[in-house]
């Protein structure tokens, strides 16, 4: 029998070009399963083969587990203390194992053995597929649709499936079974009919893709496609930049009389396609993601990456674009969120700015209008600039001397430590309630405050894994913290 099973194996791992090794761990599920018919119980079963000799044993199994263990499946788990009486080297995830008689293979029937067997080949085989196809980094699929169902597009690639979901078709795209299409893999999901390939034609990375198929400098990495956006069917922007001085990257995507980009966009179903030079300056890469609309300044901000961009009303509609689709397109492909503004606008923001910085140091630093309006002009934005840049920059103030200076710096700070023991008092306040719970710590009671949650209800009301990301602290302990506010909920319900 010991031969029988050797001659099988090679056989079948010839015939479906499958490693010997997967062959032998689906025999092995399939003799543990008929051995478990044995029983009258749900018991787990092991079954070894000897790869060498084709000889196998069997074996029923426990799985150790903690005494702590709240239920315990009796013919299928052990605790810890009993299993260490059996086997003294045995930890908590370890199996007790007893010998079994193994089944005869004759006797369980080698064509149910096989039906198993090939199952287990099948899943193999469409793994090898799928990793064939990785291997080959094609992440542009093309193929025949074979089938629609429920609006999904059923795509045949070769010896694998692939789906192209209804919320991945160009809008107002009409594919009809037979089409020819191509996209872009998106994801691959692992269901019970094994892996499939989820493919897009809506991700800006299907545009990407496009390119690369239709300009070969591309792949010989004179050119880099940096980052795309896209309305997909209306409109999109691609950033480019050239690795070699002598081509023009915009002109090569471009192509002879516009045929590149013209094939780009006859795939996409008419979708414009916008080609923008990359900067690595964020600035004038945003002039350039806004084009044809003419920019009249930047004002950026790195703190909240916004950037104000003022433009004259003429301009004003092109760089905003139909429904604010060219903004939106630039702000994607540039990373930056973008506020347009006339200029008439920006005067008017920057005057109330200006207006509450000025308040802010009169009333905070207690000085006069003119001392307040020289700080704002030289820059100073903040309290913790006065108090903090070096000094030297500041005695570079023509209207200031050096007394001036080290006036302005001392009361900054003073005013700057008087806000913080403001702020730690009522944080004291605040953690008054959260004190009364069990297991609450002063030190995590300003912790918590300091980031809104002020009361028992505000802790009940948190998940766990938020109240772990505010402390840092272990899951469990965040769990009988949140149980424990939310134990007064519980007994409002029960009375």
């Amino acid at each position: 029998m010991s031969r029988d099973i050797l001659l099988m194996v090679d056989a079948l791992a010839r015939e479906k070009n499958v490693e010997r090794e997967i062959v032998f761990t689906a025999l092995e599920m399939a003799l543990a399963s008929a051995t478990k018919k044995r029983f009258k119980e749900d018991v787990d079963v092991r079954v070894a083969i000897d790869r060498e000799t084709g000889d196998y044993s069997a074996f029923r199994r426990w799985l150790v587990v903690p005494d702590e263990t709240d239920e315990v499946i009796m013919d299928q788990q052990y605790l810890l203390s009993e299993a260490k009486e059996e086997q003294p080297d045995i930890d908590v995830g370890g199996y007790i194992e007893q010998a079994l008689e193994p089944v005869d293979f004759g006797r369980i029937g080698a064509q149910a053995a096989k039906q198993v067997i090939l199952q287990k080949i099948r899943d193999a085989e469409r793994e090898q597929i799928l990793s064939d196809f990785l291997a080959r980094k094609e992440h542009l699929v093309s193929g025949a649709i074979k089938r629609l169902e429920r609006g999904n597009a059923i795509i045949e690639t070769g010896r694998l499936e692939a789906v192209l979901p209804r919320d991945q078709m160009i809008p107002k795209e009409n594919l009809r079974v037979g089409d020819r299409v191509r996209a872009c893999l998106l994801r691959i999901d692992r269901g019970v009919r094994g892996p499939q390939l989820i493919l897009s034609r809506v991700s800006p990375e299907f545009l990407i893709r496009l390119f690369q198929l239709e300009v070969p400098e591309i792949e010989e990495g004179l050119l880099e496609i940096k980052s795309a956006a896209r309305d997909p069917g209306v409109r999109a922007k691609i950033a480019v930049k050239s690795n070699d001085q002598r081509i023009d990257p915009i002109g090569t995507c471009v192509g002879m009389r516009g045929s590149r980009v013209q094939a780009v966009t006859g795939e996409l179903a008419g979708e414009r396609v916008d080609i923008i030079l990359w900067s690595a300056d964020p600035a004038q890469f945003v002039i350039n993601a806004l084009a044809p609309a003419d920019v009249s300044s930047i004002v950026v901000d790195e703190e909240k990456h916004t950037m104000d961009i003022v433009v004259d009303g003429e301009n004003l509609p092109q760089a905003i674009g139909r429904g604010g689709q060219n903004v939106r397109l630039a702000s994607e492909l540039t990373g930056w969120q973008l506020n347009i503004m006339t200029l008439d606008e920006s005067q008017r923001k920057k005057e109330q700015e200006t207006a509450s910085v000025r308040a802010l140091f009169m009333e905070r630093l207690d000085v006069d209008q003119e001392v307040a309006d020289i700080l704002v002009e030289e820059g100073f934005g903040t309290l913790e600039e006065i108090a903090y840049v070096p000094i030297s920059e500041m005695l570079e103030i023509e209207s200031f001397d050096e007394d001036t200076v080290n006036e302005l710096r001392t009361r900054a700070r003073n005013a700057l430590l008087t806000e913080a023991i403001a702020s730690e008092e009522q944080v004291g306040h605040d953690v008054e309630d959260l004190l009364t719970l069990e297991g609450m710590d002063n030190a995590t009671a300003r912790q918590l405050a300091r980031s809104g949650v002020k009361t028992k209800d505000d802790l009940a009301d948190l998940a766990v894994d938020d109240l772990v990301e505010i402390t840092q602290m272990d899951a469990d302990r965040a769990k009988d913290l949140i149980m424990a506010a939310r134990a007064p909920w519980f007994a409002e319900q029960a009375n």
